[in-house]
């Protein structure tokens, strides 16, 4: 079976953690093109994982069977425009991962008919513990469904939506979600200082509790609430700090948060896709 060609537009974070996932999962260099304005990335790129490099988006573009958008989302109107004719010639699978810029707004682009998987990738990617999730349009074969996905799983968890409007929901959930937690852990570690723990104790044990919680709840096969409870003794420590929270409507300040999240994802996407979108 041919190994397709790869063209990834952008040698920032997100694209450098998918040319390293893809690397280590043993995919050829050879195969992989990467293009960038700057020579500084793709210089770094070549050399860590020997892929080819230019600073030209229609030769990475021109022999490429998936072209992947991995370009800030207030420019990929005139990057998708400005290559058009080429993705109307080859037909390639097209992955975008530009948050809030809707399928049929890079398919106004594009010139039309072109299929399009639409990803919101987290910034856990980085070290290959992304969450992902996707969304196909009529024209992606099941083929190019997995390829895709085989390009995604490169950097961690791969979820496909039937509605691309729930990637509205995810962009506010797992493409935000790394600062809610973040977040957290700063509050946590800054209370623990504040009652005398020194920064580097106080920084270290809430990295661990953190990444433990997690652990456990993705070992688990009971749910966040069952595990909360498990921790929570009657009348002990924990339930006193959470009942504070719980008076503080802690569920409600999340849940506004999410949906803030949404809406501006939303409001993104009317700012930065097609005119006439709807």
């Amino acid at each position: 079976m041919k190994t397709a060609t790869i063209a990834i537009l952008g040698g920032g974070n997100m694209g450098a953690s998918l040319i390293g996932g893809l690397i280590a999962d043993h995919y050829p260099a050879e195969k992989i093109w990467v293009a960038d304005l700057h020579e500084a990335p793709l210089e770094q790129l070549k050399s860590q994982f020997n892929v080819n490099t230019t600073i030209d988006n229609a030769v990475a573009v021109k022999t490429a069977d998936i072209v992947m958008f991995a370009v800030k989302p207030q420019v990929l109107a005139k990057v998708a425009t400005d290559l058009s004719d080429i993705i109307q010639e080859r037909k390639p699978l097209v992955i975008s991962i530009a948050a809030g810029i809707r399928e049929n707004s890079l398919q106004h682009w594009l010139g039309g008919n072109i299929a399009i998987v639409r990803s919101m990738p987290n910034t856990p990617a980085l070290i290959g513990c992304g969450a992902s999730a996707l969304f196909a349009n009529q024209w992606v074969s099941h083929t190019q469904r997995n390829e895709a996905e085989s390009i995604l799983r490169a950097v961690g968890l791969v979820v496909w939506l039937e509605d691309e409007k729930l990637m509205d929901v995810v962009t506010a959930l797992s493409g935000s979600g790394p600062a809610y937690f973040f977040l957290v852990m700063e509050i946590l570690q800054n209370a623990a200082e504040e009652l005398g723990l020194p920064k580097d104790l106080a920084r270290l044990l809430t990295l661990q509790t953190a990444f433990g919680s997690a652990r456990m709840a993705l070992e688990s096969t009971e749910s966040p609430m069952d595990l909360r409870k498990k921790v929570t003794s009657p009348g002990g420590t924990t339930e006193q700090a959470l009942q504070v929270f719980e008076e503080a409507n802690i569920r409600r300040i999340f849940a506004d948060a999410v949906s803030a999240a949404q809406k501006r994802a939303q409001e993104l996407a009317k700012i930065l896709g097609h005119e006439t979108e709807k």
